[in-house]
């Protein structure tokens, strides 16, 4: 009985640890993907993303921007990527979601 419970709880620990890698590889095929794309460089400025991107499918309203700690937080949504501007420069580019399972962070509320 005691080797029977030993190998259900190896079995059960193999099939975690099967889903873990599987979810770390996914994320590490995400972070390569990104890093082939050709996104909107940290500090650029929107003229520039503009000039070398085109123009973006559509330009949020920007949020925050209350206070010095606060600075407004502007995301322009273009085919492939999401360009999050701080003021008038790039502070991040993501990629869109592959699909609808992949998991990632949630939307902003409008």
């Amino acid at each position: 009985m005691k080797l029977m419970t030993i190998s259900l709880a190896a079995g059960l620990l193999l099939s975690l640890g099967a889903t873990a890698v599987h979810a770390d590889t996914l994320l590490i095929e995400r972070v390569q993907a990104e890093q082939n794309q050709a996104l909107p460089k940290r500090g650029a400025s929107m003229a520039s993303v503009e000039a070398r991107f085109g123009t973006p499918q559509q330009k949020m309203s920007a949020v925050g921007g209350g206070s010095r700690h606060t600075p407004p937080i502007t995301r322009w949504v273009y085919a492939n990527f999401s360009v999050y501007f701080e003021n008038n420069h790039v502070v991040d580019s993501v990629l869109t979601r592959a699909n609808a399972e992949e998991v990632g962070p949630a939307p902003a509320r409008q």
